[in-house]
């Protein structure tokens, strides 16, 4: 998941919120979304397997997505974003916490209390459309040693885990919102690529 991007006058977002970056924290966010597989990427849609061995190369596929998540500025991350379909997922919601990581997550319970808010995704650049999302969560998972996990979450850190969670059911933030959101969505996703490939010409 993306941060979201700061309004300007009038609500709107600006035309590239990441304009004002620092050159070098730029390209290393640059270098990183390079990294992530974008909307079209078939993998995008598949459900990601559990995991059953959890042994060194997990914490370092772990590892690795914490380290892409944390330089593409994003909150959260799920392994098929990195086109590997396996359960697992990395966030960090505030600065100074640790990144955590969930791995074979499952939705145990939601609360009735839903909240529209706007969210963005690493893997659908520029596009932020609303989605409803309950506002309290408890989530069953496991640790990257395989040890049970209990997670309750409210606000935007629930908001995250539902939207990493979906991920790994191959469910983007296209299909939580409305027709007439994913229709601009699917304007500014051209209008990104069209202009991604005039850079690269």
């Amino acid at each position: 998941m993306a941060h979201d991007p700061e309004p300007v006058a009038g609500g709107e977002v600006a035309e590239d919120p990441y304009a004002r970056l620092d050159p070098a924290v730029r390209a290393r966010r640059d270098a990183a979304l390079k990294h992530v597989r974008r909307f079209g990427d078939p993998v995008l849609k598949s459900r990601a397997r559990p995991i059953e061995r959890f042994d060194g190369a997990l914490r370092d596929e772990i590892a690795r997505m914490g380290k892409l998540m944390d330089e593409a500025l994003g909150i959260g991350l799920a392994a098929t974003q990195v086109g590997i379909l396996n359960r697992v997922l990395v966030y960090r919601v505030e600065a100074e916490a640790s990144i955590a990581a969930l791995v074979n997550p499952v939705l145990e319970w939601s609360s009735g209390e839903l909240e529209p808010l706007d969210e963005g995704c690493l893997s659908l650049p520029g596009v932020l459309v609303e989605v409803e999302r309950p506002i309290h969560v408890r989530v069953r998972a496991q640790d990257e040693s395989g040890d049970p996990l209990l997670i309750e979450a409210s606000g935007l850190e629930a908001r995250v885990i539902q939207h990493e969670m979906d991920h790994l059911d191959g469910v983007l933030i296209l299909e939580r919102t409305s027709r007439d959101q994913r229709k601009q969505a699917m304007r500014t996703l051209r209008e990104s690529l069209a202009e991604e490939a005039q850079r690269v010409a």
